[in-house]
């Protein structure tokens, strides 16, 4: 079977979507499919990837000029299915990776937790010539009938798309996103983030605190500063054993230090930028800590699972799909539910609750229900019965 997925730019340094994008064709073309990378622009050593605007100048493609030349670019090539991660009506299958456009406008605002900021935010969100033409293109793809089964990385990407485009079940198909499970940790580099974190602490080298991590490239729509109040909540409530937090992301600190500062906490917290391995980080872990205000579902929160740690993260993620609320982890509300929260961390500040999480997870092999290779399986299926529909 011969597939071509489209993508904007492809280049796995951008993040989500394009690590989604990189580990799902690695993990096709193990199955024996023939796989083709359709984009914009790229990084040159990609393999099995077609840059078809090479020439073009701007920083961003406009949406309607690429789709047009990946248009005429399967017009003169054939594929047996088209794959795409952006709105294009000519696809056989459409993944969001970032969920509906509708819902990730709304979610963004509320993240600014201010009334009058959310409601600026919400009514100037489409001055984004680039984002406007993104929703209409979504709008118009759900809106035909014969355009392409979505498949949605979560029951609450689903839901998205029934209540904001009214997209029928029969066009959208739940297949959760998954991760590499395989990927090792470098022993060396471990330790040295080890000692650096240590240091950055002035803790013992003996000494074993529970420590949480937070990772995120978007430290506001992802709640680091409801986290860090949550654990103001827990210091002012005399808590012995408070634990310290790890930051992790390509995101300004700066707002967040001085808000820890502000609430007493910042010998508790650091921050270490951007992070090449998260495994690395999630290694010298206890808990991996999310409360984000909008995840479709969060390749963190699975990379933490796989590396069998226990979780917290909101119900407006859908990683929550796959682990069990109270046995794997924690799932908050909602992301402003401070007292929610700080609850959440006082129960895996107990290592034995964090034991028990981690046994669980093992216990029911969340491992091979968060794989790539679990997705792609799906995939492939869900291709099978398309191309099986379109011949009768």
């Amino acid at each position: 079977m011969r597939v071509a997925v489209i993508i904007e730019r492809y280049d796995i340094t951008l993040g989500g979507a394009e690590w989604l994008v990189f580990e799902l064709v690695s993990a096709l073309s193990q199955l024996g499919l023939d796989v083709e990378i359709l984009t914009a622009k790229a990084n040159d050593t990609a393999i099995n990837t077609r840059i078809l605007c090479r020439n073009y100048h701007g920083k961003r493609i406009p949406l309607a000029h690429f789709t047009k030349t990946v248009h005429q670019y399967l017009s003169r090539n054939h594929f047996d299915l088209v794959h795409s991660v952006i709105p294009v009506a000519f696809a056989d299958v459409y993944q969001p990776p970032g969920g509906s456009f509708a819902e990730a406008t709304i979610r963004n605002a509320a993240s600014y937790q201010d009334g009058s900021v959310t409601l600026y935010k919400k009514a100037t969100a489409f001055i984004n010539r680039r984002r406007t033409e993104a929703l209409r293109a979504e709008k118009e793809l759900c809106k035909n009938p014969n355009g392409p089964i979505v498949a949605a990385l979560s029951e609450y990407v689903k839901e998205q798309f029934k209540v904001h485009y009214g997209l029928e079940d029969k066009r959208i198909v739940v297949i959760p996103n998954g991760v590499s499970i395989d990927r090792q940790v470098d022993s060396t580099s471990v330790q040295k983030l080890r000692s650096r974190i240590v240091q950055s602490f002035g803790i013992e080298k003996t000494t074993n605190p529970v420590s949480f991590l937070f990772a995120a490239n978007n430290f506001r729509l992802k709640g680091l500063q409801v986290l860090i109040k949550a654990l103001a909540l827990l210091s002012k409530s005399g808590m012995p054993n408070l634990p310290y937090l790890i930051v992790a992301g390509n995101d300004k600190p700066h707002k967040y230090h001085r808000l820890a500062k502000k609430l007493g906490i910042e010998k508790r917290i650091v921050f270490l930028g951007f992070l090449k391995d998260i495994q690395n980080a999630l290694a010298i872990s206890d808990v991996a800590v999310l409360p984000t205000f909008y995840d479709p579902c969060s390749r963190y929160i699975l990379e933490a699972i796989a590396a069998e740690k226990p979780v917290i993260t909101t119900k407006f993620n859908g990683a929550a799909d796959l682990f069990i609320n109270n046995r794997h982890g924690k799932v908050i509300d909602r992301p402003e539910n401070i007292h929610a929260l700080a609850q959440a961390i006082s129960f895996f500040t107990d290592k034995t609750n964090i034991q028990k999480a981690t046994q669980a997870i093992i216990e029911d092999n969340l491992k091979e229900k968060i794989s790539i290779t679990r997705v792609a399986k799906q995939l492939e299926s869900l291709y099978e019965s398309i191309l099986e529909k379109s011949c009768i």
